[in-house]
């Protein structure tokens, strides 16, 4: 058996927005379908020429890449959004969901990283996650070094916003 004495380090993944903004709404899709059985739709904001929707979600699950891709994947949105993954999830009603709102939010943000990480050719077996880190509040502000590598995409899951993020350095 002959072994190579180090493993080839993968090139970093380059930022394409065009290319990865549909794979990233793909990979929210796929699993809010196959994880909670339920659909994922455009967010519309209201027409009454509100200013734009204010991004404060309650619950944000923030999950890091590493290696041929570096950034956060981040996932926000109210008590009752979370709740109900979770009880779609654990096959409860979401009144009867505690905690477990946190860490089922966690995983659906781990299982979109790992989906989309894995849609990028060469990326998915170069490129670790971290555990999910959940923030519970709204009152807080997070700055990207470098916005230009961020892609943002809102649904309406429940008939309120859900925002995935992908930010990448």
């Amino acid at each position: 058996m002959i072994m190579k004495p180090y493993a080839e380090t993968p090139l970093p993944a380059a930022f394409d927005r065009a290319t990865w903004t549909p794979l990233l709404e793909l990979s929210a899709h796929e699993v809010f379908d196959i994880m909670l059985g339920t659909r994922l739709h455009p967010f519309e904001p209201p027409a009454d020429d509100s200013p734009a929707i204010a991004n404060d979600g309650e619950f944000t699950s923030l999950v890091g890449l590493a290696g041929s891709l570096c950034g956060v994947l981040s996932i926000r949105c109210n008590n009752q959004a979370a709740r109900v993954m979770a009880g779609k999830m654990l096959g409860m009603p979401p009144e009867e969901v505690d905690n477990d709102s946190w860490d089922a939010l966690g995983e659906i943000a781990n299982m979109i990283a790992g989906n989309f990480k894995g849609k990028l050719s060469g990326v998915g077996n170069h490129c670790m996650l971290s555990v999910p880190t959940i923030i519970v509040g709204s009152d807080y502000e997070t700055r990207s070094l470098d916005a230009a590598n961020m892609i943002e995409a809102i649904f309406e899951f429940e008939q309120t916003p859900l925002w995935v993020t992908l930010e990448l350095h």
